[in-house]
């Protein structure tokens, strides 16, 4: 797909992997819309750092856990551009939790974090698959976790939902094929605010295990994640269904302790 002047909205793009892939697209020459529920200073410093790009780019407040919000989110995209041609959903929802404490997570847990991580892909692919269709092509990269892959990370709940974004993933690429092509990644550890925040002081010791226990030795940065989520719009035109790890090989299991 040409980037140049593509109209790309990208959920949850305040910070992080999401801001990082805003930003890498505008530099492209996409016109962006920049996502944010909560942190609106956060968000439009992702959207000043767009227009230096030069491109244009566009700030709409939604949240993705609500269907109105969804198609309000695109008809943005469609009064401002007239069309959509790709949607990075990155938005995402957990709650730091040992997995070995059965009772850390409750029923609304589940259904908050389901309801941004896999409700509001499904809903916001919904309120743009008819603009692409229309344009004949499109491209949806869905950010997932390799927590779906091996049920580790911040929460059960947390991965249990990217393994249903996972199979979701593959469901929409069958479903909306041959004019639009659904990919995930599925990052491992990436050095975040948000994943610092979330751990707290036992982020040290987790960072720790992750250089020691995979084969590249380090955690991600976002830029590298946007990087594979760029290339999945503008150059991987054969390839639909797939879920790219990037995860510093993680996801071929902890390694064990180098003597």
């Amino acid at each position: 797909m040409e980037l140049k002047n593509a109209v790309c909205i990208v959920t949850g793009s305040a910070s992080g992997i999401g801001a990082a892939s805003a930003i890498m697209l505008a530099g492209r020459g996409a016109r962006v819309v920049v996502n944010y529920s909560k942190s609106e200073d956060a968000a439009r410093a992702t959207l000043k750092a767009c227009e230096a790009t030069g491109a244009e780019a566009l700030l709409v407040k939604a949240d993705v856990a609500q269907d109105a919000d969804c198609r309000r989110l695109a008809q943005s995209a469609l009064d401002r551009w007239g069309r959509i041609d790709a949607l990075v959903n990155n938005a995402g929802a957990t709650k730091f939790a040992d997995h070995a404490n059965l009772d850390a997570l409750s029923a609304e847990d589940f259904q908050r974090i389901y309801s941004v991580n896999v409700v509001g892909t499904y809903q916001m692919v919904r309120a743009c698959a008819p603009a692409m269709k229309q344009n004949g092509r499109g491209a949806v990269v869905n950010v997932s976790s390799i927590a779906g892959k091996n049920g580790m990370g911040s929460s059960m709940a947390y991965a249990a939902s990217k393994g249903a974004l996972n199979t979701l993933t593959m469901s929409l690429a069958r479903s909306l094929g041959p004019e639009i092509r659904v990919n995930a990644v599925c990052p491992g550890m990436v050095d975040t605010k948000w994943l610092r925040d979330g751990y707290g002081p036992r982020y040290a010791a987790i960072e720790a295990r992750y250089r020691q226990g995979t084969p590249l030795g380090r955690p991600g940065k976002p830029e590298e994640v946007a990087a594979v989520i760029v290339w999945l719009i503008e150059g991987a035109d054969l390839m639909t269904g797939d879920l790219i790890s990037v995860d510093s090989g993680m996801h071929m299991g902890l390694i064990p302790p180098r003597i």
